[in-house]
C-alpha cells in the first residue's frame, strides 16, 4: 500500500488555494490567479519577473476508486463516492500547498534558486511552460543519444 502525503486531510480545498496565495504573497509574488476546467486546475503567479503555471489534475469523480469500496469491491452510496472524491480532491490540494512551501522555503534558506526550483513551471511566451517545451526534447536525446546543435 502506498502512502500519500494527506490522504487523510480535513483541510478544504478552498483554504489550501487560499493558503497558496498568502504564502505566494509573503513570498513576494505580484500577481495570483487560479481557474479550473472540468478536472484540471491551474494556478499561476508572477515572481522575480517570471510567470509560473501549476497544472493540477483532479481525479476523475467517477473513477472505480470512488465507486467501490477498496478491501471489499462492494459500490459505495452516492453520499460515499461524493466524501471519498472530495477527499482525494483535498489531499491534491494539500500536497500542493507543500510543494510551493517547500520549493519558497529552498529559496528563501539559500539551499536552492529560484529558477532551479520553478524551472519547470516557467511559463513561456506561448502559455507553455518549460517543461512543455523540453520533455520531448529530452525524450529525443534519450532515444536517439544524439545532443542537439540548438534547443529550438
Amino acid at each position: 500500500m502506498t502512502h500519500q502525503y494527506a490522504f487523510q486531510t480535513e483541510v478544504p480545498a478552498d483554504k489550501s488555494r487560499l493558503e497558496i496565495e498568502r504564502t505566494l504573497i509573503r513570498y513576494g509574488a505580484s500577481a495570483f490567479g487560479y481557474m479550473w476546467e472540468g478536472n484540471s486546475v491551474r494556478i499561476g503567479f508572477k515572481m522575480n519577473g517570471r510567470q509560473i503555471k501549476f497544472a493540477l489534475q483532479m481525479p476523475d469523480p467517477q473513477a472505480k476508486e470512488f465507486r467501490f469500496t477498496p478491501k471489499t469491491g462492494k459500490r459505495r452510496s452516492d453520499m460515499a463516492l461524493e466524501q471519498a472524491y472530495e477527499q482525494a480532491v483535498r489531499q491534491k490540494w494539500r500536497s500542493l500547498v507543500l510543494v510551493i512551501k517547500a520549493k519558497l522555503e529552498a529559496i528563501e534558506s539559500g539551499i536552492s534558486t529560484f529558477e532551479n526550483e520553478f524551472l519547470a513551471n516557467i511559463m513561456l511566451p506561448d502559455g507553455s511552460t518549460v517543461s512543455d517545451f523540453m520533455l520531448p526534447q529530452i525524450e529525443r536525446v534519450y532515444q536517439t543519444r544524439e545532443m542537439p546543435r540548438l534547443l529550438t
